[in-house]
């Protein structure tokens, strides 16, 4: 089963109060609609795999080897499958899908702060920007129900795993959107078990049922002739929500060959993690997780989900103190995960044919320091930040921007936050339609319409 939080269960068995691009609808009038407004809502996902706790840009995808020691990469580099271009040694399957991705070297958060920007940030209102196009879009997708807007924790394929952090800010906030349109979340606040089945009583159900008759009763005397439908979407909804959601998540239903590809738990073994560091948990948690949740969240978006974003749990973070790793053991408990689960959902995506479809970005709050410190560990750094790009119909196979020598600052026009932010939106929605949409305060339209895309990837 899946043990929803009470946000949770809102977001997806709310009767009578399911918001649709501002308009507030019973769950079988949802079911109903056909579209919010034509041409606004486009045929793709976005995958935000928040990289918690800050990647280093040197390590990752600008490795600086012409550096000395010290500011060059810990871990070294290796050649991709873009000339001239080389990653972190780290990232041997991600170096070989370089012409799929596209490589932001300029890209800059702005603090060195510890948060959750820029998935939930000012340049989305402090909302999480699935809740901005949840807004627009409507909450769930109108044919299967889906959630448009998810929120994928660790404990969504693993019971073991930690609860979430929050103290560092909450992806499931929707800032002033309201609470209609939170991502759904799932593995926080409860476990998955075995069957993937949600965890409410049939009886239950049924007391839902029949309220929601009650409630509808009313509105369809009003509407005559639109009694039988209605009484057809109804009982879609409760099928729906019984059974194609809980389906959705269910990893069981995948080929065996397509559930080991992803699996990333092999790569790590827990009881080598060393327990010197308070953070061997969360290392433990990511290296077991994050391939299935990769894989889950490609489930998502094959059936609906808009935005589905996907974190692991506070685990960048490599200072090399009491709590965090070195770099370079960081990065092998850390990246090499990153690099199977990244790199396995891409080849999906790219044998599903759905590249055009699926947008995938990785990033974190801040990049580290371009100078490593005494222990072996990089600290925080607001001014650098790494940044991939993969599919959805941009230009990817390149390298945009560049850093400076030692790889701490933009040596080129800096990517800001709101650039990507509005990379993501224009990717999912049509500007221009978004100004025409009914309800939208002035400052959600400007958020979502003003800044301008990442200009080289459209």
């Amino acid at each position: 089963m899946i043990e929803l939080t009470d946000r949770s269960r809102r977001s997806v068995l709310k009767i009578g109060a399911l918001g649709l691009g501002g308009g507030m609808f019973t769950l079988p009038e949802f079911l109903a609609a056909k579209s919010i407004q034509p041409g606004l809502v486009k045929d793709r996902s976005v995958v935000f795999l928040f990289m918690h706790g800050g990647p280093s840009q040197t390590e990752t995808f600008d490795p600086k080897m012409d550096q000395p020691s010290g500011i060059r990469s810990a871990t070294g580099e290796i050649s991709t499958s873009l000339p001239g271009v080389t990653f972190g040694s780290t990232f041997p399957k991600l170096a070989k899908l370089a012409h799929k991705l596209a490589i932001i070297r300029s890209f800059t958060t702005g603090t060195g702060a510890h948060d959750i920007k820029p998935i939930v940030g000012k340049n989305s209102l402090g909302a999480n920007i699935g809740s901005l196009y949840a807004r627009v879009a409507g909450a769930n997708d109108p044919t299967s129900g889906i959630p448009r807007n998810v929120a994928l924790y660790p404990k969504a394929v693993d019971p073991e795993a930690m609860p979430m952090i929050k103290k560092f800010g909450d992806f499931a906030d929707p800032g002033p959107l309201g609470a209609a349109f939170s991502p759904y979340e799932v593995g926080e606040g409860g476990a998955m078990q075995s069957d993937m089945t949600l965890r409410m009583a049939r009886d239950r159900m049924e007391n839902r049922r029949a309220l929601l008759k009650d409630l509808d009763r009313a509105k369809q005397s009003l509407d005559s002739g639109n009694a039988e439908a209605m009484g057809n979407y109804q009982s879609q909804a409760f099928d729906m929500i019984l059974g194609g959601i809980s389906d959705a998540f269910d990893l069981s239903k995948e080929d065996p060959k397509t559930l080991a590809r992803y699996d990333t738990a092999p790569l790590v073994n827990p009881n080598s993690i060393r327990k010197v560091w308070n953070n061997h948990q969360r290392y433990r948690d990511h290296s077991q997780t994050i391939g299935k949740l990769m894989l889950l969240a490609r489930r998502l978006c094959e059936r609906g989900a808009g935005f589905i974003t996907v974190t692991t749990n506070f685990v960048w973070d490599m200072h090399a103190d009491k709590n965090n790793a070195t770099v370079t053991e960081g990065m092998d408990y850390v990246g090499a995960p990153f690099d199977h689960a990244v790199s396995a959902f891409i080849e999906d995506v790219e044998a599903r044919g759905l590249s055009e479809k699926i947008l995938l970005v990785c990033c974190g709050e801040m990049g580290r320091n371009p100078v490593i410190n005494k222990n072996g560990g990089r600290d925080h750094w607001g001014k650098l930040a790494p940044l991939i790009l993969y599919g959805g119909g941009l230009k990817t196979g390149q390298v945009i921007g560049h850093s400076d020598r030692k790889g701490g600052e933009p040596a080129s026009n800096p990517i800001l936050m709101e650039n990507l932010t509005a990379t993501l939106l224009h990717s999912l929605l049509d500007p221009g339609e978004v100004r025409l949409v009914d309800g939208l305060s002035n400052d959600v339209v400007t958020t979502m319409t003003s800044p301008q895309p990442i200009r080289e990837l459209i």
